[in-house]
């Protein structure tokens, strides 16, 4: 079947080149009873893809059940996959039947696999290799003939680095590979899905049909969509029915766009430069490190000024600064300490201008310990507030439970 059947036939929209491989490669793949391992981001569209898997292979008869590995209690996943007898465990009243009996001759598509405990994952592998498992509470060996289709969204081969998940398994189920790229990396049907989620709300409520102004169109392209089409889709729902001017600007939709997550939600820089994510105790550890260089660097003009009597032009030119520099930093130990460079006086000697130092600081053991540094700048940031932890979370640039849990673990 050609790429665009598939599309009509399971309604997915866009001409992506990163979407059509996907395509083709569940197209391709269906006919065989391969195992697929399909990834991609949450909303990406996972499902949708086992779906076009089973009802163009062989079993498309046959029964398709989707499980959420991540959804069911450890403790009762191996009798919902597998089935129990009777008394197998307390509150076993009766005997079950597993989804791998009920689908027999059929497709079990076992999403957010990563999240499933190591134990069912040994009893999956069997299943996978010879066909057979065992109830729950049970001895007697079982026949199954199911195709596995796998799906999630975090990277399971760092999972079987952390053994977290068995790296047999991986490789079995990992067959045949299927990506599913993200709605960021897919900007040519953004805008072409948008549309057709609101022409289908405007149609389902009776409402007059949405269009974006040309701003509008370039912040909905642009956005990183972290939750992709199923994002999209929310949001197209939501201004079909909430928004009265039916014209949507720029402005309006970013109110529609979460604010929550410090930025990361925002819509992509236009430009080529690079982009910075950091977390907070890479930001803890900038500003530290700034600290320490800014100190090093007023360290070497002190020593240059006391080894020879003086400062070069550049370092005149900039004295206002130093000062400041040195008056925002507090030098530990002495809090009385000072350092402080005066305007320049008449040198008879050589006629050049030269600096009078005062320099009543002791040299003393610079503090590197982490927790003291942390500690100084909370209480800062608190002090510059006036107490208001809102805004001195956001000056540290970390979250105000991340804040509220450091003033209690550093007793501020």
């Amino acid at each position: 079947m050609e790429i665009q059947e598939i599309k009509q036939r399971f309604g997915i929209i866009g001409n992506s080149p990163l979407l059509n491989r996907a395509i083709n490669i569940a197209n391709q793949v269906a006919p065989t009873d391969i195992s697929v391992l399909i990834t991609g981001e949450s909303g990406s569209g996972k499902e949708v893809f086992s779906q076009i898997i089973h009802q163009m292979s062989p079993r498309k008869h046959g029964a398709f059940i989707a499980v959420n590995c991540g959804a069911i209690p450890e403790g009762t996943i191996d009798s919902e996959l597998f089935g129990h007898e009777k008394g197998a465990y307390t509150g076993a009243v009766g005997e079950r039947k597993g989804y791998f009996e009920t689908v027999n001759g059929g497709t079990i598509f076992l999403d957010e696999i990563a999240e499933m405990p190591l134990g069912t994952q040994a009893r999956l592998l069997r299943v996978l290799e010879s066909g057979q498992y065992i109830k729950v509470g049970s001895s007697k060996v079982e026949k199954t003939n199911v195709r596995v289709i796998a799906a999630t969204n975090v990277d399971v081969y760092d999972a079987v680095k952390s053994g977290k998940f068995r790296e047999d398994l991986y490789y079995r189920l990992n067959t045949v590979p299927l990506k599913i790229p993200p709605l960021r990396d897919r900007k040519e049907d953004v805008y072409l899905l948008f549309r057709k989620f609101t022409s289908d709300f405007t149609d389902k409520y009776r409402t007059p049909p949405i269009q974006l102004d040309d701003d509008a169109q370039q912040v909905l392209i642009n956005y990183t969509w972290p939750g992709n089409v199923r994002q999209l889709k929310n949001m197209a729902e939501q201004l079909a029915v909430l928004e009265r001017d039916r014209i949507i600007t720029a402005q309006t939709l970013l109110t529609y766009i979460p604010h929550e997550t410090g930025g990361r939600n925002l819509p992509m820089r236009l430009d080529n430069q690079p982009k910075e994510d950091f977390s907070e105790r890479d930001i803890l550890y900038k500003v530290l490190f700034d600290m320490k260089r800014d100190m090093v660097e007023l360290k070497k003009l002190v020593a240059d000024i006391i080894e020879h009597g003086g400062v070069s032009t550049n370092y005149a030119n900039h004295s206002q600064t130093i000062n400041q520099l040195y008056r925002d930093i507090e030098l530990p130990g002495n809090p009385e300490s000072q350092f402080t460079l005066q305007q320049p006086v008449n040198n008879n000697n050589n006629g050049s201008d030269a600096y009078n130092i005062t320099h009543e600081a002791e040299e003393v053991e610079e503090s590197l310990s982490l927790i003291e540094k942390e500690s100084d700048l909370i209480r800062k940031a608190l002090k510059k507030h006036k107490g208001k932890r809102k805004l001195a979370a956001n000056e540290l640039g970390i979250s105000e439970r991340t804040l509220y849990r450091k003033i209690k673990e550093l007793n501020l």
